[in-house]
């Protein structure tokens, strides 16, 4: 069991590790330092922030204070000294550790344009990252009418939707022919540029920003084709990078982000990293879920509670939160061995494809209405055979007109289904925080973390909720 405990970071990642040790309550000494000076904050819950659906507070997560955690936010850490084990810090401090931590996460990609200087943007441009930058590009929105957003991907569009709730013009400029190309096939991309284009999204593919020019006034963005596009307001969403400076410069093996093991271990063995700035396997994640489940087994490590904790990456779902699309993506969506199913209504923005393998899901897109996508999420997340009728997961109805979902009512879902992929929260465990005294659904959250994620399975666990307020005890046991 290690004494003192040092966490470089209060993202999600620090931020969660911090709160798995304090849970397991053995005497330690952790230090977390943040380099933002505000609470840890779910940064996946920032595009509904700035959609104006929540407010900051509702984007706060819980802290791990007092009990041997200290919690020293706006406080950046300058450099290792692997040899005397310390951690330096911007205001001169210096902390000793047993066991170091790095979460540093990642930072915004500000691409190689004339007139962008990554340390300092002019006016009306924000990046979309942190919750700095959420205030900045809500500041600028108060008085724009129209906005660019460079970048689409997962993030660009959560933030063009974000902005267009608010009653911006709002154009997406994308390089690549269609959007999402990461989770997405041309075909489903094509047809959520059609989707979004009714809910007020324009989209120009295929074209590469050239030079961007701002002031006080608005900004302007030259394009390769020839064309100016004009807007009070430009968002910056082309991707992030792992921030590995503070482990190059102590002399860490560092790729694409910090090189890790199973045991999330650095080429130093003391010294851990998770999140953002971890690679473990071909690259980082950047999703939340694997973020969580390293800092779990980071926890059970250094605790003790169970010294054979290894890592073991999870099939990685992808959902796209923004208001009036429904989007799920898993798995490679390039061709690959096995069967394929494809089913398209571009009158209805409905789209679904399936590439089955060995009788499993090794790929998915779902765009659209589909009464199957929880099937189907639950059939890739957990490698179980397909059913006979593939229809029934392609068009969501089999042929006698049933939904192809698994359990009609949550007392049909098996115990062991995932209800919240963020921190791989099953209907077992919802039912055991009920039987354990929770009555509410903010108890139950609490007492679970369903839904404190990315959010989108907030809807299901109320439902479970629901259904536990309402069920005979001997129904809930079933």
């Amino acid at each position: 069991m290690t004494g003192r405990i040092v966490v470089v970071g209060n993202g999600m990642a620090g931020a969660r590790l911090a709160a798995e040790l304090h849970a397991r309550g053995t005497d330690r000494k952790v230090t977390v330092l943040g380099a933002e000076p505000h609470r840890a904050y779910n940064r996946i819950m920032l595009s509904t922030l700035l959609a104006g659906k929540i407010g900051e507070p509702e984007v706060e997560l819980a802290e791990a204070t007092g009990r041997g955690v200290d919690l020293r936010t706006g406080v950046t850490a300058s450099a290792i000294d692997r040899t005397g084990r310390e951690v330096r810090t911007d205001d001169g401090d210096r902390i000793r550790y047993d066991h170091l931590v790095l979460a540093t996460g990642a930072r915004a990609v500000v691409p190689p344009l004339p007139g962008l200087d990554p340390l300092r943007l002019p006016d009306r441009v924000a990046a979309f990252r942190t919750l700095d930058d959420c205030r900045r590009i809500l500041a600028l929105a108060g008085d724009a009418r129209r906005a660019l957003v460079l970048g689409g991907g997962l993030l660009g569009l959560e933030a063009a939707r974000g902005l267009a709730a608010r009653g911006l013009d709002v154009a997406v400029v994308h390089r690549v022919p269609y959007l999402m190309e990461r989770q997405l096939d041309p075909a489903a991309g094509t047809m959520l540029a059609g989707t979004l284009a009714d809910l007020g999204v324009r989209t120009h593919l295929a074209v590469a920003p050239t030079r961007v020019t701002a002031d006080a006034t608005g900004v302007r963005l030259d394009l390769s084709d020839g064309r100016v596009l004009d807007a009070d307001l430009l968002v910056l969403a082309c991707g992030v990078r792992p921030d590995t400076a503070l482990a190059e410069t102590a002399g860490l093996t560092v790729r694409r982000g910090v090189l890790v093991d199973e045991r999330l271990r650095t080429s130093d063995p003391r010294i851990s990293a998770i999140g953002d700035c971890a690679q473990h396997g071909a690259a980082p994640t950047g999703l939340v879920a694997p973020a969580w489940a390293q800092a779990r087994v980071v926890a059970q490590l250094l605790t003790g509670e169970d010294p054979l904790a290894r890592y073991r990456p999870r099939p990685v779902v992808t959902r796209l939160k923004a208001a009036g699309i429904d989007l799920a993506a898993m798995g490679d969506p390039a061709d690959g061995p096995g069967e394929e199913l494809t089913f398209a209504d571009p009158a209805r923005g409905t789209y679904a494809r399936l590439r089955i393998h060995e009788q499993r899901v090794a790929a998915a897109i779902l765009l659209g209405d589909n009464p199957s996508v929880g099937t189907v999420i639950q059939l890739f997340d957990r490698g179980h055979p397909v059913p006979t009728d593939r229809r029934a997961l392609l068009l969501g109805r089999a042929v006698g007109g049933a939904v192809a979902a698994p359990a009609a009512s949550p007392a049909l879902m098996p115990d062991a289904a995932t209800v919240c992929q963020c921190n791989t929260v099953s209907k077992g465990a919802l039912v055991g925080c009920w039987r354990g005294g929770a009555r509410t659904l903010d108890e139950v959250i609490a007492g679970t973390r369903a839904g404190t994620g990315c959010g989108s399975c907030r809807d299901a666990v109320a439902g479970i909720v629901d259904w536990l307020s309402k069920a005979d005890p001997v129904e809930v046991g079933r």
